[in-house]
């Protein structure tokens, strides 16, 4: 499962003084071999936008839906294929179908730079089923900031202005598994993120055990506990829903060199919208 923002945790509203339980986590460690084509777990690669492709190399465009999340499953990709290429899907010459979202660019009009994507674990609560993109500016590297009114984030906030910046210089994707009509399969955006070297990701499932003061492990991970750095963030989506945690980059971590670090290298705790009003509806928390 997943947990809620401040859920049980020391210190915050609801369950204040008490330790949550142990939930389900997934390691997620960075290969050293790059990638030769297309993975749906990889640092920068091909992104899944959420276009399909059928075998007959026709133009067939999937309608995004809940059957992924219930059934914990992608029907369009063998659940055994991580961390390597997807099989069938290497880098395309001839036309391909258009992403079901375009590649996100920042406000400077420079396309961002993917850092990571992964499917999300079925064991994972709101989520599980989903496919998260991390998006970030290569020219603006800021820390985030929210625009808080009683709690609630601005409407949607993914587009709304930053102190110091007239919209986000960053972009999260949360894409729903969609269902395919048969002979079809997932396909990536025809180019490559330019910027990093495409590596594998491998997520290995752990139980994440929160320590006295209820944080969970300070690793990469997808699902578990925050291991907030500073006190917990709690805050409520500009569709009125709470905010669940549901991954976590430490701090400093770095995606290449020195200089692919996300939010000036800060600890990021990505928040999602577990009515999925909107697949950008997640916000990065940054502590350090």
């Amino acid at each position: 499962m997943s947990i809620r923002v401040g859920e049980g945790a020391a210190g915050t509203g609801t369950g204040a003084g008490t330790v949550p339980k142990a939930l389900p986590a997934h390691v997620i460690e960075v290969g050293n071999e790059p990638l030769a084509g297309p993975a749906r777990n990889s640092v920068g690669g091909w992104p899944y936008l959420g276009a399909d492709e059928d075998d007959g190399g026709g133009t067939g465009r999937g309608t995004p839906t809940r059957t992924g999340r219930e059934t914990g499953t992608d029907p369009g990709t063998d659940p055994g294929t991580a961390p390597g290429a997807d099989p069938g899907t290497a880098p395309r010459t001839a036309a391909a179908p258009a992403p079901a979202h375009p590649w996100p660019a920042c406000f400077c009009g420079r396309r961002m730079a993917l850092f990571f994507q992964l499917d999300v674990p079925p064991d994972i609560a709101y989520f599980g089923g989903d496919h998260l993109l991390v998006f970030h500016c290569r020219t603006h590297n800021d820390a985030s900031d929210p625009d808080v009114t009683d709690g609630r984030l601005a409407p949607r906030f993914w587009d709304a202005p930053q102190p110091h910046y007239p919209s986000p210089f960053w972009r999260v994707l949360l894409l729903p598994a969609p269902e395919l009509p048969a002979g079809t399969k997932p396909a990536p955006d025809p180019d490559a993120e330019p910027s990093l070297r495409p590596l594998p990701l491998t997520l290995r499932p752990f139980e994440d055990t929160p320590d006295p003061y209820g944080c969970g492990a300070q690793v990469f991970k997808v699902g578990g506990i925050p291991s907030w750095a500073q006190s917990p963030e709690r805050y409520r989506c500009g569709c009125g829903a709470e905010l669940s945690y549901l991954c976590q980059v430490p701090e400093g971590m770095e995606f290449g060199d020195e200089t692919d670090a996300l939010f000036l290298g800060n600890e990021i705790y990505l928040l999602a919208c577990p009515d999925h009003c909107d697949p950008a509806a997640v916000w990065p928390v940054n502590q350090n």
